[in-house]
């Protein structure tokens, strides 16, 4: 097997499905590569940015999505956003843990400037579109949390339909933010 910076990535998102975040080291890593513990220094500089690229391939399919186009009601466009989001962070056991704190950079920070600018440019304030767009975010990855947390605990939970209170509180927002005054 070639070790590739792909390889690694591929290989930790295996190991964190499995056993999840808290077991992820690249100790355990290397082991499962069949290579010694330097040789993923070689591609990654320490685990801090082994982690930056697993949170960025975690979300690739949400990264990827079609962005917002000056015909698109950005109401409708902001909720799908989120659902996007919340999917991709889905996908991975402790994805949400995994993304939380990062900040877009590269060609996600171009993304993210291109949705503030349809936001702006369907008429709401600058400031407004940002707060939506950072309230949204860490709404998302709140509630992923709370989710994925609930799914990793054997206690009973509260029954809650998690998807219908993503769907819920995110309508809230949305709302808010159509009814702001401006």
């Amino acid at each position: 097997m070639k070790l590739d910076r792909d390889t690694i990535v591929n290989e930790a998102l295996t190991l964190l499905d499995e056993l999840g975040l808290d077991a992820v080291s690249t100790r355990q890593l290397a082991k499962r590569l069949g290579v010694e513990q330097p040789s993923l220094y070689w591609h990654f500089r320490n685990k801090a940015s082994l982690l930056d690229a697993m949170a960025e391939a975690a979300i690739a399919s949400h990264a990827t999505a079609p962005l917002p186009t000056p015909s698109d009601d950005w109401r409708d466009w902001l909720a799908e956003n989120s659902r996007s989001f919340r999917r991709a962070l889905l996908a991975h056991r402790d994805g949400a843990r995994l993304h939380a704190g990062t900040t877009p950079q590269g060609t996600d920070l171009s993304r993210a400037l291109h949705k503030l600018q349809f936001l702006v440019s369907a008429g709401l304030p600058e400031h407004d579109a940002r707060i939506a767009m950072l309230t949204t975010s860490h709404f998302t990855v709140g509630s992923v949390l709370e989710q994925q947390a609930e799914e990793n605990d054997d206690s009973e939970g509260p029954g809650l339909d998690r998807a219908e209170a993503f769907e819920a509180g995110l309508a809230l927002i949305v709302d808010g933010v159509a009814n702001r005054p401006r």
